[in-house]
């Protein structure tokens, strides 16, 4: 899929059922991630400095991170960039660039914001809004390394193939949910972030 069937898709079904129905059993504090796509991911794979660019890099590209070992809240899982909401952010799209700027060095003037998709209740405590972007031009990223411990990215492809895309019921504080996973190459893409992609995909397809 490329950049403009991507938008053509995205902004044609505008509702849909969410797969995600964790609910949290205490009061949520706000967030935003950056859910950004790049579509010339041959060159963004070499930028990258990692062994993505021998990986098959056909159409747009999902930019995601791995967050650093040491983290309080879902340590060395892969994650959107992002973070909780500031004081000082203008709205919850601010935050998700301010939160990719400060974590890769993603220039917010290098991102297009196309939209957004619904809030989600996450286990840490945290309503996460993704916002939906593309990454304009290609441009060297600077991790934080204290927040991140690699860049990388998953041919959003590898998200459209349904076998793919894997569910496991869990229990807890008395409530039934889903736990998404997407397992690919050595990482394994799991929770709200699997479960964005796949409310994504379901608006995409």
């Amino acid at each position: 899929m490329d950049k403009d069937e991507f938008l053509f898709r995205f902004h044609l079904k505008q509702q849909y059922d969410s797969c995600h129905n964790y609910q949290h059993h205490a009061p949520l504090r706000s967030a935003a991630v950056l859910i950004a796509l790049f579509d010339d991911s041959k060159t963004m794979a070499n930028q990258l400095n990692t062994e993505q660019d021998t990986y098959s890099t056909n159409g747009l590209q999902v930019l995601l991170t791995r967050r650093a070992s040491h983290l309080k809240h879902h340590p060395s899982q892969i994650s959107f960039p992002g973070g909780k909401v500031e004081h000082t952010d203008i709205d919850l799209t601010h935050t998700a660039l301010r939160e990719a700027q400060e974590e890769i060095g993603l220039d917010p003037e290098n991102v297009t914001v196309i939209g957004q998709l619904p809030s989600y209740e996450i286990i840490s405590g945290y309503q996460v809004t993704p916002i939906v972007a593309m990454i304009d031009s290609l441009q060297t990223y600077i991790k934080d390394k204290n927040e991140v411990d690699e860049i990388f990215h998953v041919p959003l492809q590898h998200f459209l193939q349904d076998e793919n895309h894997h569910i496991i019921d869990s229990y807890r504080h008395g409530r039934h949910h889903n736990v998404h996973f997407y397992p690919y190459r050595h990482y394994n893409i799991w929770g709200a972030t699997a479960a964005i992609m796949k409310d994504l995909v379901n608006r995409i397809k």
